[in-house]
């Protein structure tokens, strides 16, 4: 297999991130959204996070978008504002081949560029174990899990949270005015 190229995510990309996730909608335990949103839906999702100035990245192999990651708030309220939360998802014939690691990486990168100081994975399914594990590779800790907070197909799922540092993180204040 190539190398995949990571590049900033388009709107022409829109169409083969919204394939990607309506797969994981319909099929997988990572999200708990029950109904696939649309590409309308995804273009304006999309437009948030850019013009809110958080990064977006597409995984293409062969001019062909097989994956997909970007960071957005943790939460709405102004104090959380050096908080991230990460999302990645693939076409699910090329997990475990490193594609979402590169992902990770590259969102990482320049989450840290952005000023962010914290960024946190909260992971469908404490049996994601091939989210778990990437998140663990890059840096991310285990910082808890939801028991039993979502029900998707006919049962019972975890979240799970991890948390990784970004930058200075926590030791030093940020600049005034921030």
């Amino acid at each position: 297999m190539s190398a995949p190229e990571i590049r900033p995510a388009q709107e022409a990309d829109l169409s083969a991130i919204t394939a990607i996730y309506q797969h994981a909608v319909l099929y997988g335990t990572a999200t708990f959204e029950l109904d696939p949103p649309d590409l309308v839906e995804m273009t304006r999702r999309f437009r948030a996070l850019i013009d809110g100035g958080y990064p977006y990245f597409v995984a293409a192999l062969n001019d062909r978008v097989v994956g997909y990651a970007y960071a957005g708030p943790y939460r709405p309220r102004p104090a959380y504002r050096f908080t991230v939360e990460n999302s990645i998802y693939l076409e699910p014939a090329i997990h475990r081949r490193g594609i979402g690691l590169q992902l990770l990486l590259r969102l990482i990168r320049e989450s840290e560029a952005r000023g962010h100081r914290q960024m946190i994975a909260v992971i469908g399914d404490s049996a994601n174990a091939g989210s778990i594990g990437v998140h663990t590779k890059t840096g991310f800790q285990m910082i808890g899990t939801h028991a039993n907070v979502g029900f998707k197909f006919g049962r019972w799922l975890d979240t799970v949270m991890m948390q990784r540092s970004l930058g200075e993180g926590a030791t030093t204040l940020p600049a005034q005015g921030s």
